[in-house]
């Protein structure tokens, strides 16, 4: 070993962050200098990966959980052989690059997820690293380790001081996740000063009670005290392992090195000239490397090639040997398999009685568990209530890993990141709880979202409906934050077959993630409730005219009583039409032309139902319109006794259908 190529190889990574980040005039350089030799280890000398092959099934997965180092991401990606070029570098941050602020999942190739958000890496590391026990559990044979890979997340200061990931790692060690490998960035500088200010634990002590093998290299450019922790760490299959490792934010600039300044900011020209002259890379141009350090990652990316010849033989005897199983692990990773659903009568039949659509979910749950092999999910401590589990497929477990009902714990933020770890590594998953506190998860629902990950939420108990367990536990503003939300298809369906619909819609989802409404109260089915909710917005009940004189909107629960509304409304001689609106992401993507159809511009008088707030029925009522919708909080009582007392009752939608009638219908 060449160990001046390898420091001049590490410098690299240092020098080409320091000089995107200066050409951007923004960006973070104190990670990627303090932690350059940490990468290089771990990507030269431990870590599975094919450059050629960057979504290679067995390869090891490397998440940046302190996503504002991106440069060092994006100089390693660069330098062995991802497919980042010298002018990618250099449009560091700029408007249509490859090379954005922080990591994106989908965008620049060998980004394993998008990070940003501190601590949400960690999380869904541990997503990533419970799918590999799962798979392993499942396929591995002896003599036949075909799936057999590590899971490395690499954070900082900022990222342990975030709540979910002593969430994450709480879990991990419970699980005794062994093959997942924490790299800890200490080097104990925040953008406020000394971390000393706000974060003074033990952190090691810390993950040694949350069930880790803990181990400290006080050193962060000993390249062999990093690799002799890495192999001990691999060592203990019973523990996740988190490594300490101790550097020096800003490491080589002399003026910066240590400082919170070298933390998000340019070094300045300067200050990078001294780096230079420090690392030995005087005389040279910006973004330049000398040739021999790139021919020494091709040398090493070469190795990394091997590594997945050898794999792609051992899998090639393993469908030999056992078909069946090759033929499973087709299913699991067949994006399409759940499609031949909408065609499939045994799915969609119902018992037409009344039932909460969280119990109709939990059937549905039922029917797909053996549709789609890669199902997996769970809920924060919740299962019961939401109907969540899946019979007969086993507890996720240290003892059981191939179980397929995990158990997340009372973690909602956690879980959500971890259910985007399980879809980073292509499981189909599920997580679910109250819809209340939806929040508690919406950070990591938007992570789903920019990744375009079909990860399903299941939300229930959506309404006052939840009745005694009073205003802590009804949810009032969360659907419309869930609606605001870009990228996520959110279904509150009104009956049976709206919710088999919304399950087929994420069933069969490739890039967006679906939240699931549902309602801890029995629903009536529907009689006019067909397929066609997967159109988001359909006609349940029409007019007999071609323009009716009022349309009445609702979703869930609601949907019912603007049957019955019509029903009054009718016997005035009122020719009104109900409009079901499971979802209105998936009815904005439908064509003008069926919109107009079911909302057409000429009925000014239409009124929303729903028992959450009025924010984002607007688009659809108008000015001129009305909504009985929640704008407080809720009480404790008895649901029947709530919808009466907030005005959720045929009588009073009919009412405002009628306080409306002096609009009539625009001129075409």
């Amino acid at each position: 070993m060449d160990l001046d190529l390898e420091r001049t190889s590490v410098n690299a990574i240092r020098i080409l962050s320091a000089d995107m980040v200066q050409k951007a005039q923004s960006g973070h350089p104190g990670l990627p200098l303090g932690a350059a030799a940490m990468a290089y280890e771990l990507w030269a000398h431990h870590m599975s990966h094919n450059p050629a092959n960057p979504k290679w099934e067995n390869r090891d997965r490397f998440i940046l959980s302190a996503g504002h180092g991106s440069a060092m991401l994006y100089s390693l990606l660069h330098l062995f052989g991802y497919g980042l070029t010298r002018e990618d570098l250099r449009q560091f941050r700029q408007d249509g690059s490859l090379t954005p602020g922080h990591p994106e999942y989908g965008h620049t190739t060998g980004v394993e997820a998008t990070t940003g958000p501190l601590g949400a890496g960690m999380a869904m590391a541990v997503g990533m690293a419970m799918a590999q026990a799962h798979l392993a559990a499942v396929f591995n044979r002896p003599d036949f380790p075909v799936v057999d890979h590590y899971t490395y997340v690499l954070g900082g200061d900022g990222c342990m001081m975030e709540g979910i990931s002593t969430e994450a790692f709480s879990l991990a060690g419970t699980l005794g996740l062994g093959k997942l490998i924490v790299l800890y960035d200490s080097n104990q500088i925040s953008i406020e000063g000394s971390t000393d200010l706000a974060f003074t634990e033990d952190v090691q002590k810390k993950m040694e009670a949350l069930g880790f093998q803990t181990i400290t290299v006080e050193d962060g450019n000993d390249r062999e005290g990093i690799g002799a922790a890495i192999r001990a760490a691999k060592e203990d299959r019973q523990r996740p392992s988190f490594i300490t490792v101790k550097t020096h934010i800003g490491y080589g600039c002399p003026a910066k090195e240590g400082k919170p300044s070298a933390h998000g900011e340019p070094l300045g020209e300067d200050n990078v000239a001294a780096l230079r002259e420090n690392l030995g890379w005087e005389n040279r141009e910006p973004f330049q490397v000398p040739e021999e350090v790139y021919a020494h990652y091709q040398d090493l990316a070469e190795e990394l090639g091997e590594t997945e010849k050898r794999w792609n033989r051992l899998f090639d005897a393993y469908r030999t040997e056992y078909p069946d199983l090759a033929q499973l692990w087709d299913r699991y990773h067949d994006p399409n398999i759940a499609q031949t659903l909408y065609d499939d009568e045994s799915y969609w039949t119902l018992s037409g009685k009344p039932e909460a659509t969280r119990s109709l979910s939990g059937t549905m749950i039922g029917r797909l568990k053996d549709r789609v092999p890669s199902l997996i999910g769970g809920a924060a401590d919740l299962a019961p209530s939401t109907k969540t589990y899946m019979k007969d497929e086993g507890d996720f477990s240290r003892k059981d890993y191939a179980g397929r009902n995990i158990h997340f714990g009372v973690r909602e933020l956690a879980m959500a990141a971890i259910g985007n770890g399980l879809a980073l590594h292509g499981l189909r998953p599920f997580v679910s709880t109250f819809l209340v506190f939806g929040d508690y998860t919406k950070p990591m629902a938007r992570l789903s979202a920019l990744m375009k990950l079909p990860v399903t939420y299941v939300f229930t108990h959506d309404s006052i409906g939840v009745g005694e367990d009073g205003p802590t536990h009804e949810p009032v503003e969360q659907l419309a934050m869930l609606r605001a939300m870009p990228g996520i298809h959110v279904f509150r369906p009104a009956d049976g077959t709206e919710t088999a619909a919304a399950w087929y819609h994420a069933a069969v989802s490739k890039d967006t993630p679906t939240a699931l409404v549902l309602t801890r109260q029995a629903l009536p089915q529907l009689k006019g409730s067909s397929k066609e909710a997967l159109r988001g917005g359909y006609i349940l009940e029409d007019s007999e005219k071609e323009v009716p004189d009022a349309i009445i909107l609702a979703s869930g629960s609601e949907v019912s009583l603007a049957v019955e509304a019509r029903r009054l409304l009718t016997g005035e001689g009122l020719d009104v039409r109900v409009v079901s609106m499971p979802s209105m992401d998936v009815f904005e993507e439908q064509p003008e032309e069926y919109r107009e159809k079911v909302l057409p511009r000429r009925v000014r008088n239409r009124v929303a139902v729903e028992a959450l707030s009025e924010f984002g029925w607007g688009k659809y009522t108008g000015l001129d319109g009305a909504c009985v919708c929640m704008n407080r909080f809720g009480a404790s009582a008895p649901a029947d006794i709530l919808f009466r007392r907030f005005g959720f009752t045929p009588e009073r939608v009919a009412e405002a259908v009628r306080n409306n009638m002096t609009l009539g219908s625009a001129e075409p």
